[in-house]
């Protein structure tokens, strides 16, 4: 897999007055965490081998809307940097594709561009990519972008002051780019962070509405599509009201307007509806 190569791992969407970009990060297997029985999951999750693994995928979304250029989620390091390698030797099968900044090159945005980076929520693989190695320390990788966050997971991270996220949304707090989101919140004009505690308590979903049908990016709100038919499915960690709240505030908004949606974790590309009621993903 080459820059050039950018099929397979970069696809847009015009979706209204938005243009919208999934881009590939990663591929490889993740073991599933569902706070149910096992025979439950395997009969959605069939695909699943004897470990339980399932290939998940790592993307992140630009929108290009009138002078905005936002991402939603920086994601990963870069593949070659300290942070890479060693997440290279954590993770063998993880098979990474030539990343955010190739693909953002392709359709011709530079990291000085991004004028908005929102950050779902501070789980390692949707944070440190919004920093980059520069000699022996971090810099902002979108140096004129402002980084937005729901407040409750930067709170949340100061009893994990060395962590991979902290020390990243550090670097971004010092240079005085890092806004902190109480809510919901207007990006820019179209584009709204939506709170969706659930995963973590200052998690969000990205909508756009601008001129035509509807763009949701989830975060980790839904991982899989069983997710949508069964509302309670979750990760153990979760809060599971907060979560199934955040989820049918989604379906509500979704369904009824055919919104076109990403799932971060979805095989490439991501793009998925919920057709039929919310009993029905595609």
């Amino acid at each position: 897999m080459t820059p050039g190569d950018t099929a397979s791992y970069v696809e847009s969407r015009t979706i209204g007055d938005a243009t919208v970009t999934a881009i590939s990060e990663a591929i490889g297997p993740y073991r599933v965490s569902l706070a149910v029985p096992e025979a439950e999951w395997r009969r959605e999750l069939p695909e699943a081998d004897a470990e339980g693994r399932l290939p998940y995928g790592q993307h992140v979304v630009h929108i290009r809307l009138g002078d905005a250029s936002i991402l939603v989620d920086p994601g990963l390091d870069d593949a070659e940097s300290a942070w890479g390698r060693q997440h290279a030797a954590q993770s063998p099968d993880q098979v990474r594709t030539p990343g955010v900044v190739a693909g953002l090159a392709s359709i011709g945005v530079r990291p000085e561009d991004i004028t908005h980076v929102v950050i779902t929520h501070a789980h390692f693989d949707h944070v440190v990519g919004a920093t980059v190695e520069r000699g022996d320390g971090l810099a902002p990788r979108y140096p004129r972008a402002r980084y937005l966050l729901g407040r409750a997971d930067f709170e949340g991270l100061r009893d994990r002051p060395d962590s991979d996220m902290a020390v990243r949304l550090g670097v971004i707090e010092r240079h005085g780019l890092l806004d902190l989101v109480d809510g919901d919140r207007e990006v820019a004009p179209g584009v709204t962070m939506l709170h969706a505690p659930g995963e973590t308590p200052g998690h969000s979903i990205v909508r756009v509405a601008a001129g035509g049908p509807r763009f949701y990016a989830l975060g980790d709100l839904m991982h899989d599509a069983c997710e949508v038919a069964h509302l309670d499915w979750a990760a153990p960690w979760v809060d599971l009201p907060a979560m199934r709240a955040s989820r049918e505030r989604l379906l509500a908004e979704a369904v009824p307007t055919g919104a076109t949606l990403v799932f971060t974790h979805a095989l490439f590309p991501p793009w998925g509806r919920v057709v039929g009621g919310a009993d029905t993903a595609s």
